[in-house]
């Protein structure tokens, strides 16, 4: 993929039509639910997605996620609830939603004797662009996901990383506003990996809304604005990483302490003095203290007392978890 600067998509409505006021909320979630016969594979999920967000979507094999995304490309129907897309209703008006909706699957079908041009052609016609847009959609689209050196490539020929860029390719065909990517990244080497995060970035920075699931959880840290967790089909977290990252299993907050010439007794003795403050591990230069909250202002407040009580602090911050670790620890808890 490449990074140097896209075309701006061609608007496809009249040039001198004037837009009506676009919704904040782009995609509305409320009270999902669906059966499989005796399998409860979505319970009760809600959330709403803001215009421009990107949002991770992250679930154990089994989790609903599959589930929850069909249903969101319309590819699949609810057993109860309501899913909107731009203002319609998935349900009673899944034609209309659809031209808001790119999807972009983990797999897609490959085609016999079809070059990569041929194939992005085809699948404008079959999103109904008229053939001088559709020409230049294909254009900036083949720019925008480098897929120039491929276009006379059989389709069917391609390596999973160039077929992902295909893929990718094709959900943008028609202008969609709201992009669901299912294990977007699989199969992409380093360097793809990295220039398809910062194509991520350039569509939000356009108003494209973006629901990526991913086994990476890494790369949703980097690219995601809020994460979105699923388990046994129940949402169990829709917030920021940073919250994760920065929370333990229990909610308290862990720092790394780091002093200069003082036994480490010193910072068990003062955690042990100081309401909130407990010890947690003894490191060689230092050790790890538990805050109660993490409070800014109360942990602010306990680092000058630290100084004023004369310990010679080389290195005071906040524990990150990895994603990884958040994930199970939140899955766990919820078990209990």
């Amino acid at each position: 993929m490449s990074t140097l600067s896209p075309v701006e998509a061609a608007p496809v409505s009249d040039a001198h039509a004037v837009p009506p006021p676009l919704p904040d909320i782009v995609v509305s979630v409320r009270d999902l639910h669906r059966h499989f016969n005796n399998v409860h594979a979505v319970r009760g999920v809600s959330f709403d997605i803001r215009r421009g967000q990107v949002v991770g979507f992250i679930g154990a094999n089994g989790a609903g996620k599959t589930t929850t995304m069909r249903i969101l490309a319309t590819l699949d129907e609810p057993t109860a609830g309501t899913v909107t897309v731009n203002g319609h209703d998935l349900r009673d008006d899944p034609v209309s939603a659809r031209r808001f909706i790119g999807w972009m699957p983990d797999a897609y079908g490959a085609y016999d004797n079809m070059t990569v041009a041929e194939y992005l052609d085809f699948q404008g016609r079959a999103c109904g662009l008229p053939r001088a847009l559709r020409r230049e959609r294909m254009e900036e689209i083949m720019h925008f996901a480098d897929l120039l050196p491929l276009a006379d490539r059989m389709v069917n020929r391609l390596s999973k990383g160039q077929g992902q860029r295909v893929c990718f390719g094709r959900m943008l065909l028609h202008d969609p506003e709201f992009l669901l990517l299912d294990e977007p990244a699989a199969g992409l080497d380093p360097k793809a990996r990295i220039e398809f995060k910062n194509l991520v970035r350039i569509l939000a920075a356009r108003g494209k809304t973006l629901f990526i699931s991913s086994h990476i959880l890494s790369e949703l840290d980097e690219m995601c604005d809020s994460l979105l967790f699923i388990d046994s089909g129940r949402l169990v977290h829709h917030g920021s990483a940073h919250t994760l990252k920065h929370g333990s299993a229990d909610g308290t907050a862990v720092f790394v302490i780091k002093v200069a010439d003082t036994p480490v007794e010193r910072l068990a003795e003062w955690a042990s003095m100081n309401p909130g403050w407990s010890f947690a591990e003894r490191l060689r230069d230092g050790a790890r203290l538990r805050h109660e909250s993490g409070a800014p202002a109360e942990v602010a407040a306990g680092l000058r007392r630290m100084i004023l009580d004369g310990i010679p602090v080389t290195d005071f911050h906040r524990e990150e978890r990895r994603l990884e670790e958040a994930f199970i620890d939140m899955i766990s808890n919820k078990s209990k």
